[in-house]
């Protein structure tokens, strides 16, 4: 057996962050910024940075930057003007006004892992943690235990963290997927680049929704011609057989809790490609077919009845995960970790103060997963009745659908 290690020290409060993407480095930045001593565990071996797509910014999301000493300014996005629906020819159905700044992830970890900088540890896989009433403990899988104060559970929609916890808490699938990628600019027609890419664009055809923006380039430049266009295509897929064959690989391995993205076969991506170029708007279609490695999520909510356990709390998706509609995934993980941060301040008591930030954000996130739902039911409705798919009909209006998709709402 491994010796037992510590984060303690004298005089200095001490938490551990289990998981080291955005949610966590938002709250490993405020507990740093409060004089907590803050060590970070990423499971993943290598670096984060490259991950991820497009992210759409709330002032809520610019309110928890400044909490966690992060200074942005007009590098931190691409910044758009209006809203466009697409129709089917390409010609524009409905437009409206609404000034934007739409970021990506890699942006948002760099500023996030540049203004930590206390102990973040890749590769560190925990097996599992435990609350008593002196401190708490997390246990590597490689054997080592590790001892803080305080463990924050950021460890994303497969929390290993939370299936301990709350082994009877699990995902539910919405009945669809959603396919993401990312297109330089440099690869799109002089057309579509003039109809879209200055926009936050949305097409609406029969029984599909697509939508798509400018974000971040390579390097996270956002100089014109270096940025790219991030788009978001939700399909409709059967969960007994249309999913588990997309997550099989060319090899006939079944990739359950998803498939990389250099893994899904050819046939996959014909389809899907084919599928855009029948269905899609023109300038869609081509963001579509020469996005050079599309991936594909399945669409999922979770809802938790707790967030505090003794001395050990859950954050962001590791709690709640709604459904991207809202366009509220970053930002509700960065005001769990200000709620954390001021609950923390305000009483001496680790217990007590999960308690309290337990009783303010259960009650949102609840609130964030049921107005995803509310969003996404449309394409929820795909997979029921003509009767059903008619109701849902009725309510997608591209008037409603530039309205409420990924608007800041306070919950």
């Amino acid at each position: 057996m491994n010796a037992a290690s510590s984060t303690h020290a004298v005089g200095r409060k001490t938490a551990i962050v289990v998981g080291g993407s955005l949610g966590g480095l938002f709250a490993a930045n405020m507990l740093s910024r409060d004089g907590w001593k803050v060590e970070v565990f990423e499971r993943t071996p290598e670096a984060l940075a490259g991950r991820g797509a497009g992210i759409v910014t709330h002032p809520e999301l610019f309110e928890a930057l400044a909490a966690a000493g992060i200074a942005v300014d007009d590098g931190i996005g691409v910044q758009v003007d209006a809203r466009v629906t697409l129709s089917r020819d390409g010609t524009v159905l409905s437009e409206r006004q609404l000034p934007q700044t739409l970021t990506a992830w890699g942006k948002m970890y760099e500023v996030l892992r540049r203004g930590y900088t206390g102990s973040y540890r890749s590769g560190a896989v925990v097996a599992r943690v435990d609350s008593d009433a002196a401190q708490a403990t997390v246990t590597l899988q490689d054997g080592t235990r590790h001892h803080a104060d305080m463990v924050i559970a950021a460890d994303g929609f497969r929390s290993c963290v939370r299936a301990q916890l709350l082994p009877d808490v699990d995902l539910q699938y919405a009945g669809y997927i959603a396919w993401r990628g990312l297109v330089d600019e440099s690869r799109l027609s002089p057309r579509t680049h003039a109809d879209i890419f200055g926009k936050f664009a949305f097409c609406l055809p029969p029984r599909e929704q697509i939508l798509g923006y400018p974000v971040a380039g390579d390097a996270n430049s956002i100089v014109p011609g270096q940025r790219r266009y991030n788009f978001v295509w939700y399909r409709a897929t059967r969960e007994e057989d249309q999913l588990p064959d997309l997550l099989t690989d060319a090899g006939g391995k079944y990739w359950a809790h998803g498939i990389p993205p250099g893994l899904i076969r050819r046939d996959v991506l014909d389809e899907m490609e084919d599928a855009a170029t029948a269905l899609l708007a023109p300038q869609f279609a081509e963001v579509v077919t020469r996005t050079p490695q599309p991936l594909f999520q399945p669409i999922f909510d979770l809802a938790v009845p707790r967030m505090a356990f003794g001395r050990v709390a859950l954050l962001g998706d590791a709690a709640f995960v709604a459904r991207p509609h809202c366009g509220m995934g970053v930002t509700k993980a960065a005001g769990d970790a200000m709620a954390l941060a001021q609950a923390l301040r305000g009483t001496p008591s680790i217990a007590d103060a999960l308690q309290a930030y337990e009783a303010t954000r259960v009650p949102i996130g609840h609130a964030i997963v049921e107005h995803a739902r509310h969003l996404g039911a449309y394409m929820q409705a795909q997979l029921k009745s003509d009767t059903d798919r008619a109701m849902a009909e009725r309510y997608r209006t591209p008037e409603a659908v530039m309205r409420e998709t990924a608007i800041s709402r306070r919950f």
